[in-house]
């Protein structure tokens, strides 16, 4: 649904630390409007058209404030399909968990970008790490990444590593089809 709010979006990203051999790296996004829900999008490039966007089941307040415990694992469950040409991104809903609770369903849309989408994913694209609102006329350099690991055809987990490179990663995101 769309925002209702007309504040700037909250946006964070991040360039993984570690070794490149976990696995590709990927632009990952996690957005939203103060009053409402999150958004994940994943892209192969900061440019490229996102091959997974996810309306997430919370709020960005509410995951503000699990980042401020200092871990977030964000969980996401679907049911295998007897169809088995179905790839995990094209997978239309989702169980979500957050630090092992649930939080309600969560819904691919696909890579289907709205204006919206475009104009938080265009403005955040030369951004290194961060989190906090969107500035209105203000570039910044480099571009975030997520690790992404992929376990097999149905599973695979996207990890924010800490930026100072102390420690393991602060948000981690999992797909699973079971």
């Amino acid at each position: 649904p769309p925002p209702t709010d007309q504040s700037p979006p909250l946006l964070l990203l991040a360039k993984p630390g570690g070794s490149s051999s976990l696995g590709r790296r990927v632009t990952g996004t996690l957005y939203g409007h103060r009053r409402g829900h999150v958004t994940f999008s994943v892209q192969y490039g900061p440019r490229s058209d996102p091959v997974l966007l996810l309306d997430l089941a919370m709020s960005t307040a509410t995951l503000v404030k699990e980042m401020a415990s200092g871990l977030v694992r964000i969980a996401l469950e679907c049911e295998k399909r007897h169809r088995s040409g179905t790839k995990l991104f094209q997978e239309p809903k989702w169980t979500m968990y957050c630090n092992g609770r649930k939080c309600g369903a969560a819904v691919s849309r696909g890579g289907a970008c709205t204006e919206s989408d475009w104009r938080v994913l265009n403005t955040v694209s030369r951004v290194t790490v961060g989190a906090g609102v969107i500035p209105t006329a203000k570039s910044i350099d480099d571009v975030g990444r997520f690790e992404r690991v992929v376990g097999s055809r149905d599973s695979e987990a996207f990890y924010m590593m800490n930026p100072d490179k102390n420690g393991g990663p602060e948000l981690s995101i999992f797909l699973l089809r079971i």
